[in-house]
């Protein structure tokens, strides 16, 4: 059973402790998304990989018999051009092992989970991975299910079990935690995460291009 803090600190979340496991984000399970608008999901799915990838956290792109449900979507593929997803043909992630031995090859015990569907693809490695013993996390806006109400009963499920609702954002938030750290993302990672961040994004690209814009001289007489 998952012993992970509620409270303090230790709650929190870091780079050194995490590994990301993204499942799913097939043509197939978009099909059949409607607990949230499809382009919200690519664009937070793709924002939390994004954000991964610049502080270091080790992510396991995996799919789902991919020859009848697609492949994985391009522009979440494109944040790891070299790296191949694990195709299985199990519905749960965790009975597969080779995702597991790669989960437990990073050494990391906080497992962040997003996927398609969430009921079902989210909910149940989740809650065999917070049986033994894992810290989970469930990004629950990089997610989604057939209907609101699959949806919902997945994540109330999964927080019964012990297992942490989070949005990608906040997963973000928590691997930064301090806005003048620079040991662990570059500014050009981090302006890369924040265009999927709506308008604080753009008013932040627009800040940078305000601060990078030459001032004319002022003419003398």
């Amino acid at each position: 059973m998952s012993t992970s803090p509620k409270d303090g600190l230790e709650a929190l979340l870091t780079p050194e402790e995490s590994v990301l496991v993204l499942i799913d984000h097939q043509p197939y399970q978009f099909a059949n998304l409607h607990s949230h608008e499809p382009m919200m999901v690519t664009n937070n799915v793709v924002g939390l990989a994004k954000a991964a990838k610049g502080y270091g956290v080790p992510t396991i792109l995996t799919t789902v018999v991919e020859e009848r449900g697609g492949l994985l979507i391009q522009p979440l593929q494109d944040v790891f051009p070299d790296q191949k997803p694990i195709n299985r043909t199990l519905i749960n992630t965790w009975e597969d092992e080779v995702v597991v031995d790669a989960v437990k090859a990073t050494g990391r015990r906080k497992l962040i989970i997003a996927g398609l569907w969430t009921e079902i693809c989210v909910a149940m490695p989740a809650l065999q991975a917070a049986g033994e013993g894992f810290h989970v996390y469930a990004v629950t806006d990089a997610s989604g299910g057939v209907s609101a109400e699959a949806h919902d009963m997945a994540v109330r499920r999964m927080t019964q079990a012990g297992v942490v609702p989070i949005t990608w954002l906040a997963v973000m938030s928590e691997w930064q935690r301090d806005w003048a750290r620079t040991d662990r993302v570059t500014p050009e990672d981090q302006m890369a995460v924040l265009e999927h961040t709506g308008a604080t994004g753009i008013a932040t690209v627009w800040e940078q291009q305000l601060l990078n814009t030459p001032v004319a001289e002022t003419a003398t007489a």
